[in-house]
């Protein structure tokens, strides 16, 4: 059976723009000549696209070919390999062990001979002599300890005294100068009744200059705690202590009218 070979589209397509472009340019050229002879014309032209091509024909499926089966192949008969001769064991005869020579018993060694004992050192004797001259040394140096460290007791507890006298006197001395500087500016109002006093807290800066006066406690008299008030003022700066050591910012100031 021969089959007959379907054509390309593509051929037909091909020659059907080739006719198609050949019309054209004649058709140009014909009424190029034509227009040069006489009057322009107007001619409408329609385009076509090409009719569709009908369905390519497509061959049906050349017929399977038959498979002839495989011949049977016959299994070959399994080929016994025998297994090598085994070798003779040789058999090797062991030589006669040599009797052992006899064992010797080991000399018994010799015991050390046992040490004699060291003898021991006699106990010191107790030397009552030094023993007693050694503890008087020593009750003799803590005895002299002792008075030393109350000497120096002693020394520091009258210097104290010393300092503590010498101080009170100097905080005397420093409160009279003040009281008497005050009382050197004091105006006393009349009708005083008796000798009352009055305590006033002053502070004062390092110069003496008097920054504040305070009333601790009033005499009973208005007018004399006004009057001592003023004098304290007008005192300022306060006289300065001897020892700069019993200078005080804040004092207390005791002050009765009359001297006792």
């Amino acid at each position: 059976m021969i089959l007959q070979r379907p054509e390309e589209p593509g051929k037909k397509y091909a020659l059907a723009l080739t006719v198609l472009v050949h019309l054209m340019l004649v058709s140009f050229l014909f009424f190029g000549v034509q227009w040069k002879r006489s009057k322009p014309e107007v001619y409408d032209v329609e385009l076509w696209a090409p009719t569709p091509q009908p369905a390519q024909y497509v061959p049906p499926p050349p017929p399977e070919p038959e498979v002839k089966p495989l011949p049977k192949v016959e299994a070959k008969p399994e080929i016994k390999v025998e297994p090598p001769p085994k070798k003779p064991e040789i058999v090797v005869k062991e030589e006669k062990k040599k009797p052992e020579p006899p064992k010797l018993e080991p000399k018994p060694e010799p015991k050390p001979e046992p040490k004699k004992p060291e003898p021991k050192p006699e106990p010191p004797r107790f030397d009552f002599s030094k023993e007693l001259a050694s503890e008087t040394s020593q009750l003799k140096t803590s005895a002299r300890n002792a008075a030393s460290a109350q000497q120096m007791a002693n020394a520091a507890a009258a210097e104290a005294e010393q300092r503590a006298a010498s101080n009170k006197r100097g905080t005397a001395d420093y409160a009279n100068k003040i009281r008497g500087k005050v009382r050197g500016n004091i105006v006393l109002p009349p009708s005083i009744q008796g000798n009352p006093e009055a305590v006033f807290k002053v502070s004062q800066l390092p110069s003496g200059e008097v920054l504040s006066v305070k009333l601790e406690r009033s005499s009973g008299n208005a007018a004399l705690d006004t009057a001592i008030e003023r004098a304290i003022l007008k005192s300022s700066p306060l006289p300065k202590p001897d020892d700069p050591s019993l200078f005080q910012r804040e004092l207390s100031i005791k002050y009765k009218p009359f001297e006792e």
